[in-house]
């Protein structure tokens, strides 16, 4: 059995956070719940969770906002699943931009979210050593975090970072859809539009503000980061 984690549940429907926190504890972890996003926020800035699970509508600061505040403004890179009844690309992005890691759409399975909870966490535990990945003026340090290009800051959400990391590991080989989804979500995949809506994070924030793209969709084979081309 996973080691319990400490989740927190922001969720304003009381019967789904009461279900999310009975399946959790069931299960031996340890959940806190708040019903609107200024508690959410208060308490994912003061308390160390392991996971946060943020439903996307809810009263006073939505989630979007929320997720962005707690990543921008608290400085904290706790794990965020985000809770959705919105099932549109478009939407999807927009959680993954605020700085979500991952989602689920309502209404959902409990079992896949506890697995989804325990992918983030084995991730979000897992070290990596300290090394500098390089591509032409891109470059990426694995334990800062820190992504620049020509120079300029680049603040991308974790699940885009780690396409990032094994994008430019494997570079100039290609990685086909399955081999990004193993490295990224293990034994958690995601339903088929969300590695669509991280690589359009990814590339809107490397390469949309600079004059040549680094990052090449082969149709039929997969992604690549390179220079040539």
């Amino acid at each position: 059995m996973d080691a319990p984690l400490r989740i927190l549940v922001v969720e304003d429907n009381p019967d789904l956070a009461a279900n999310l926190v009975d399946y959790l504890a069931a299960h031996g972890h340890l959940a806190d719940t708040a019903g609107d996003g200024v508690s959410g926020l208060n308490l994912a800035a003061r308390n160390d969770y392991d996971v946060i699970l943020l439903d996307i509508m809810l009263p006073g600061l939505d989630g979007l906002a929320l997720c962005r505040r707690l990543r921008e403004e608290c400085g904290r890179s706790t794990p965020v699943l985000m809770l959705t009844a919105r099932d549109t690309i478009e939407e999807k992005i927009a959680g993954l931009e605020a700085g979500a890691d991952d989602y689920v759409v309502k209404p959902f399975v409990l079992r896949e979210v506890a697995a989804r909870i325990r992918a983030l966490a084995r991730r979000a535990q897992a070290g990596s050593p300290r090394q500098r990945l390089q591509i032409g003026d891109l470059s990426y340090d694995t334990a800062t975090f820190a992504v620049t290009r020509a120079g300029t800051p680049i603040s991308l959400p974790p699940i885009p970072l780690r396409l990032l990391e094994s994008l430019m590991r494997a570079s100039p080989r290609v990685l086909s859809r399955d081999d990004l989804v193993r490295a990224v979500w293990g034994d958690a995949p995601p339903d088929s539009d969300a590695l669509r809506a991280h690589m359009h994070v990814l590339r809107n924030a490397i390469d949309k503000p600079f004059g040549k793209p680094l990052l090449k969709t082969l149709r039929g084979l997969g992604w690549q980061i390179t220079e040539a081309g």
